[in-house]
């Protein structure tokens, strides 16, 4: 089968699984991120140390954004990537790459054996948003390790200035920042592309300041389990870091009031519940998606000299029996119509 790198993917139905003797076994990867001093090197300290019976390799990327990764893959295709390894004594393994690429981690399985998991920890600049794809793979491509989910750290003292701050502004927004609202920063894109978000040094705030922060993530990421610690301690890996299954999970788009948070005006969270659908109703959605993901463009929509709409995640389960929902969470969501759009591509199908 030929695959195309730049075609939207399909639809794929949840009842169509492999049986478990054909499935291929693979490593989990999870994308640990956050602000420098939120506490990611303390957490990956104590799994580098503990004693939980796992065996767990955890590679620091030490670029930033998606450029230098991609100056990194290009220089180092047809080379060496430079790699240091420190075995520790609980089974664990910490390394340090200058190629984040799915062959480099790949092969660096090879040459030390196979994991139980794998956590990439980025920089406190990283946008998690363009390390993520890398890992998004056909199973036609025969990859041996998948995205397991997304967990951001964030410093409870610190993590409502570094919202607000025009220093942490994404590269490449400034122009549509100054014009049309508030400052997009790097903890934000940190946030709502997240699955899990830890909420590091809650011993610092009170239980109002506290409140404040998850007010506010919630707003941004209405998606995202939240857990609260102290000094980086988790009671436990399963959930936190480990076994999130984020891609294969949708029980938290049932959760009450998702979506009708204001508090941040940057990114926002809308929910579009889905009714029963049909056959041509399945095919109109899948054509919806195409046209609002890949194209950039809500049918209906009538263009105006508003900024675009910049979708960070989409979620979402429908059947042909039995309704479900659709959550997205992005920037200048509000302006759009979502959810009219999506009732006339599924109306005109039924």
């Amino acid at each position: 089968m030929d695959f195309d790198d730049d075609a939207p993917p399909d639809l794929v139905g949840t009842g169509t699984e492999l049986e478990a003797e054909e499935k291929p076994v693979k490593v989990p990867i999870t994308i640990v991120t956050g602000y420098l001093g939120a506490g990611k090197t303390t957490l990956l300290n104590y799994i580098l140390t503990a004693e939980h019976g796992k065996k767990i390799a955890v590679i620091m990327n030490e670029f930033g954004d998606s450029l230098d990764i991609e100056k990194s893959l290009t220089i180092n295709k047809d080379g060496t990537s430079v790699e240091e390894w420190m075995d520790v004594g609980n089974g664990c393994l910490c390394c340090s790459v200058k190629d984040t690429g799915v062959n480099a981690i790949e092969s660096l399985m090879e040459k030390k054996g196979k994991f139980d998991y794998i956590l990439l920890e980025t920089t406190g600049l990283a946008d998690p948003g363009n390390i993520a794809p890398m890992f998004w793979m056909d199973d036609g491509l025969g990859s041996t390790i998948y995205l397991d989910g997304i967990v951001t750290l964030v410093d409870a003292k610190n993590i409502l200035r570094s919202l607000d701050d025009p220093a942490g502004k994404v590269e490449g927004h400034e122009e549509s920042d100054d014009a049309h609202g508030p400052v997009m920063t790097t903890a934000h894109v940190q946030i709502s592309h997240a699955d899990v978000i830890v909420i590091n040094k809650s011993d610092l705030v009170s239980e109002k300041e506290l409140q404040a922060v998850k007010d506010r993530i919630e707003s941004i990421n209405g998606l995202a389990k939240i857990f609260v610690t102290s000094q980086s301690v988790v009671p436990q890996l399963e959930g936190f870091l480990l076994d999130l299954h984020a891609y294969d999970k949708v029980e938290e788009l049932d959760r009450a009031g998702l979506g009708h948070s204001h508090l941040d005006k940057t990114i926002s969270t809308i929910s579009i519940p889905l009714p029963e659908l049909t056959e041509k109703q399945e095919t109109a959605l899948d054509a919806w998606l195409r046209s609002v993901l890949w194209e950039n463009v809500l049918p209906g929509h009538k263009v105006t000299d508003g900024p675009a709409y910049d979708i960070h995640r989409l979620k979402g389960r429908f059947f042909v029996r039995g309704g479900r929902k659709l959550v997205l969470i992005g920037r200048h969501l509000d302006a759009f119509d979502f959810r009219k759009s999506l009732e006339n591509a599924i109306g005109e199908s039924s």
